[in-house]
């Protein structure tokens, strides 16, 4: 490391003497300033009192994305039997929409629970050339942006007896 020249050493001492901490520290005195009373700027005496310490946020109450053990655990075995399916094979992203918007009202209305999504599985490279999977990836934020989405308790992967990757569960919340 090298050293500083005189006029390089001054000019750091007057940097130095403007330096202030945020914050005192707790338990040692500040020293006094030994800059010129010109170089040093002004601390107000709001500033110097020690601030309150900040109150940490409280954590927000989110609805939950989570199922208990049993219904995560019956879902992953393919045991459970959706009490309404919605088949969007065949369907442009507009249809689609107002059909799962529609299935979803019904559903709610009828008190159902477990609503079997099939979106299909995204055609393989072989086949023609369309876009791939459209209905699958927009189908959380519709559901994310639904009027429905205050009813919706989760959303999990099927189990392949249901359609595997081109298949959704959508749980519903249970009625009060």
């Amino acid at each position: 490391m090298r050293r500083l020249a005189p006029d390089e050493k001054a000019l750091w001492e007057k940097v130095i003497a403007t330096v202030r901490p945020l914050e005192p520290r707790v338990g040692k005195p500040e020293a006094p300033a030994a800059a010129p009373p010109e170089a040093a700027p002004q601390v107000s005496k709001a500033r110097a009192a020690p601030r309150p310490k900040p109150v940490p946020p409280r954590p927000q109450v989110q609805p939950a994305n989570t199922l208990d053990g049993t219904w995560d655990r019956r879902l992953s075995r393919g045991l459970l039997q959706p009490d309404v399916t919605v088949d969007l094979h065949g369907h442009d992203l507009g249809s689609a929409y107002s059909l799962l918007d529609s299935r979803l009202e019904q559903a709610i209305a009828m008190g159902a629970r477990l609503l079997l999504l099939i979106t299909g599985k995204p055609p393989t490279s072989r086949d023609r050339p369309i876009r791939r999977g459209a209905i699958r990836a927009a189908v959380g934020d519709w559901l994310a942006a639904s009027r429905h989405a205050s009813n919706i308790a989760a959303v999990r992967a099927a189990h392949p007896r249901h359609g595997g990757t081109g298949a959704l569960y959508i749980i519903l919340r249970r009625r009060k």
